[in-house]
């Protein structure tokens, strides 16, 4: 059991994680121990329902602990955010008959999932016979459930739904060779056709309006309620804002160790000479990255304190996300940039975590295109 709070606890993993980073990108995998670190922490159990002895926590808290992890590795933040958002998910709009096989065993259940429907399902007695391959499962040699969306044809018309699958039900193919990220061993999941019943299965649709099934037969906690939409984007969005504020830190200590050893120039006083567009360089972005913070800060303000409910109020949670994540891209190439052959070395940290925030970047839930699009439709109706 988490002994501490989350984003106390998170400075421990986040110590593993930074050792580990370098052998788990080769392995492309998320390194055994970090996991466990990340469960002990009480990320799993972050967002489970009280009743099954989870935390029910809040947007803020995970938000700020995922960060801290991804200063040293933005892989290992990215897993410890989608297990605690898949927990959210199951908590929130499962039965409780699902739920309580889920936590059977306790709170710290690692669920792994997908809401994109590449599954198929078929109606059966009791349930629904399930298939598919999903693509790009963060941490899915680690999971003891999955949940997986998959669309079930209806006459005319299809329906997505969520279904929970134990970890015997499913395979895992070693589909994951990227040049970013590498370490959230994001690969495939294969599901040959398993019967699925009611109780292991919800709506999308639910899970994208909020509507909450009251589980465990009490009122759903604030966590529970909110929109998809409206706190998707901060999963995502916390490790690209995390690992920017490592690339200040570890660029401030690299610019402060060539100022410090930099010849004096004739007509200059210390490290005048190195200054210049360097020190731009860090300022700019270290306003941008606490900028990126501070965005993220009030959108899992708004969302534990219910006002993301309200749609013009989701959309810009999800355009502040997805800003958030480009202020954070600009800042973190603007130091690589800087940081000349150093900076490229393979054994150090920089180009890890300028390639890792790149990756994040291309992210379907971080662009800001759409998110502003729905902001404005929604500013135009106000």
């Amino acid at each position: 059991m988490p002994t501490a709070g989350l984003c106390t606890a998170a400075t421990a993993v986040a110590a593993t994680a930074g050792r580990r980073a370098e052998a788990a990108e080769r392995a492309r995998e998320l390194d055994p121990a970090v996991l466990e670190e990340i469960v002990r922490a009480g990320f799993a159990r972050h967002f489970v329902p009280a009743a099954a002895g989870g935390t029910a926590g809040s947007f803020t808290e995970l938000v700020e602990a995922v960060q801290v992890i991804a200063e040293e590795c933005p892989a290992s933040s990215w897993c410890a955010s989608l297990i605690a958002s898949i927990a959210r998910m199951a908590g929130a709009f499962l039965p409780e008959e699902g739920q309580a096989r889920i936590w059977a065993a306790g709170p710290d259940t690692v669920l792994v999932g997908s809401v994109t429907p590449f599954g198929t399902a078929r109606p059966a007695a009791g349930g629904w016979l399930v298939a598919g391959r999903w693509p790009y499962i963060s941490g899915v040699a680690h999971s003891d459930w999955a949940l997986m969306c998959g669309l079930v044809e209806s006459g005319t018309a299809s329906e997505a739904r969520l279904f929970a699958l134990p970890r015997s039900a499913y395979r895992i193919e070693d589909t994951w060779h990227s040049v970013g990220m590498a370490a959230t061993g994001s690969n495939t999941l294969v599901l040959d056709e398993v019967f699925v019943p009611e109780h292991l299965s919800f709506d999308r649709a639910d899970l994208f309006a909020g509507r909450t099934g009251e589980a465990w037969g009490g009122v759903a906690a604030a966590c529970h309620r909110a929109p998809l939409q409206a706190v998707n984007g901060l999963m995502f969005a916390a490790p690209a804002v995390g690992a920017a504020l490592g690339m200040v830190r570890t660029f401030s200590v690299y610019f402060a160790e060539k100022a410090g050893h930099a010849p004096q120039l004739p007509g200059t006083t210390g490290v005048q000479g190195v200054r210049g567009s360097a020190e731009q360089a860090l300022a700019r972005s270290a306003g941008e990255v606490d900028a990126a913070r501070l965005l993220l800060e009030r959108a899992a303000r708004l969302a534990d304190e219910g006002a993301a409910t309200h749609p013009l109020d989701t959309t810009r949670n999800l355009r502040d996300c997805a800003l958030a994540v480009d202020l954070s891209v600009t800042a973190v190439d603007r130091l690589f940039r800087q940081s000349g052959t150093r900076g490229q070395a393979v054994s150090g940290s920089m180009q890890r975590l300028w390639r890792d925030v790149t990756a994040i970047s291309t992210h379907v839930a971080l662009q800001f295109e759409p998110a502003a699009r729905g902001w404005v439709d929604q500013v135009l109706k106000a």
